[in-house]
């Protein structure tokens, strides 16, 4: 079994049936299919497949949840527009704030979901978010980008970095989103995602340093159970990225080879596995290579023992429990 499949099955369980949607089930008919529209050209199931007449379908899509207040937390959330030229959005998640002129930390979140899957809308992205939110009394943001492989990677990334120019954009008061000229302190300024979401805040944090940055301060970055491919050439990510190898020659899928690492724009990084992901060794070889690489800064290594790939978005638990206070202890403190 391909490694992507795996790590979508072992999600399959967790998911609310409600929140599914599945193709529906192909019905059998005598008629010939003459123009092969049925006949696919790559199958990456169960993240998508393409057919020859260029269709796209993915059999596992999260329906989407509407904005507003979370009851159990008090966080409440709102959609936002960043490019109103590519569509990309963002939700805003913001705790009870006691005072009108309290500034708080931003963390700024990218979902996982192999590049192909996932929303910053959905339940997932919810359950990752609200209690850290609640429990550290930050603000987060979740930059929708656009998926692939309708918009083929480095898209994914851009628009990431967009998301970002936008919130520094708030920074001398005058954006366009009061939420953050009003509550955010732009001197902390944390990203965060998990699984390939991780591997873009790691991107976009080495992209700052290396390119210089104003109007906001980074002060670090959080990575969960990041994706930074195989020790194989990733089929699937060559798909998505006609520019990469989708091998460790790719400084996206192997940090070591990335020339500009050291020059991570952030103060200190935390990363976090879990004891059975398959990805747990990428993220450990990370570690140690950003320990390594002469940046500056300070990393931290955080292991979940017992549990398996982004199981803080799935389930409730102690293990949950202790993650998120790590991130928060991790955001807070000097």
């Amino acid at each position: 079994m391909p490694v992507p499949t795996l790590l979508v099955l072992l999600f399959l369980p967790a998911i609310p049936k409600t929140l599914v949607k599945t193709s529906s089930p192909i019905s059998l008919s005598l008629k010939f299919d003459m123009d092969n529209s049925n006949e696919t050209t790559h199958d990456f199931s169960p993240f998508f497949k393409v057919y020859k007449d260029g269709r796209i379908e993915r059999s596992l899509v999260l329906d989407d949840l509407p904005a507003g207040l979370d009851p159990e937390t008090g966080v409440l959330s709102k959609d936002v527009v960043i490019s109103p030229d590519s569509g990309v959005k963002a939700r805003i998640f913001i705790p009870e704030i006691v005072g009108s002129d309290q500034k708080l930390p931003l963390l700024v979140h990218y979902h996982g979901g192999g590049f192909c899957v996932g929303s910053a809308f959905h339940i997932l992205t919810k359950n990752v978010l609200t209690p850290i939110v609640s429990q550290g009394n930050v603000i987060a943001i979740s930059i929708d980008y656009r998926l692939a492989p309708e918009h083929l990677l480095p898209i994914a990334y851009n628009d990431s970095w967009d998301g970002l120019e936008w919130i520094a954009g708030h920074s001398n008061g005058l954006g366009p989103e009061p939420w953050l000229n009003n509550h955010v302190d732009f001197g902390k300024v944390f990203l965060t995602g998990e699984s390939a979401g991780a591997n873009i805040a790691h991107y976009l944090a080495v992209q700052v340093g290396a390119n210089g940055w104003a109007g906001l301060k980074l002060a670090g970055v959080i990575l969960v159970h990041p994706f930074f491919g195989y020790k194989d050439v990733d089929e699937m990510h060559k798909y998505l990225c006609p520019t990469s190898s989708g091998g460790d020659d790719d400084p996206r899928l192997n940090p070591a080879v990335d020339p500009n690492l050291s020059k991570m724009g952030c103060q200190k990084a935390l990363v976090c596995v879990a004891e059975k992901d398959f990805l747990r060794d990428r993220g450990e070889a990370y570690y140690k290579t950003l320990a390594t690489s002469g940046w500056p800064g300070k990393v931290e290594f955080y292991e979940t023992k017992g549990e398996d790939h982004c199981f803080n978005a799935f389930k409730q638990c102690g293990e949950t429990d202790a993650l998120n206070k790590k991130v928060v202890d991790f955001m807070t403190m000097e």
